[in-house]
């Protein structure tokens, strides 16, 4: 069974930096696609990056290109997003996903296209 645990959340100030993790634990037969979302209140969930864990594969919504990178260590089976000059409008709870198919699409995915998920780490943009 995959478990995903999220961490890194926290509360900043515009312009400022955070660092989320999500440590994977069970056996998933690789490549396959791993991704961030986000959610905000009373808005859907939306994919922020993905990436394959050949370390191939990323993209990224165009609200964080150039801001948010998208990085992954498989000796430590943890996946990160490093966020810089963040903004208020980055105040959701972020959730780590993975599924099971060997290639990640080129464009934005549904949450609904990833198997698994952690329980969310919240991050909060003040401005």
């Amino acid at each position: 069974q995959v478990q995903l645990v999220e961490s890194g959340g926290g509360s900043v100030q515009a312009g400022g930096s955070l660092r989320l993790s999500c440590a994977r634990s069970g056996y998933i037969r690789g490549p396959y696609c791993m991704a961030w979302f986000r959610q905000a209140p009373g808005k859907e969930r939306e994919e922020v990056a993905h990436i394959r864990t050949t370390g191939d594969s990323t993209f990224y919504v165009d609200s964080v290109k150039g801001r948010f990178t998208i990085s992954l260590d498989n000796a430590k089976n943890t996946l990160y997003l490093q966020m810089n000059s963040l903004k208020p409008e980055d105040t959701a709870t972020y959730y780590c996903a993975t599924d099971r198919r060997s290639f990640c699409y080129a464009r934005t995915s549904a949450a609904y296209e990833y198997k698994d998920w952690g329980q969310g780490t919240q991050v909060t943009v003040s401005s």
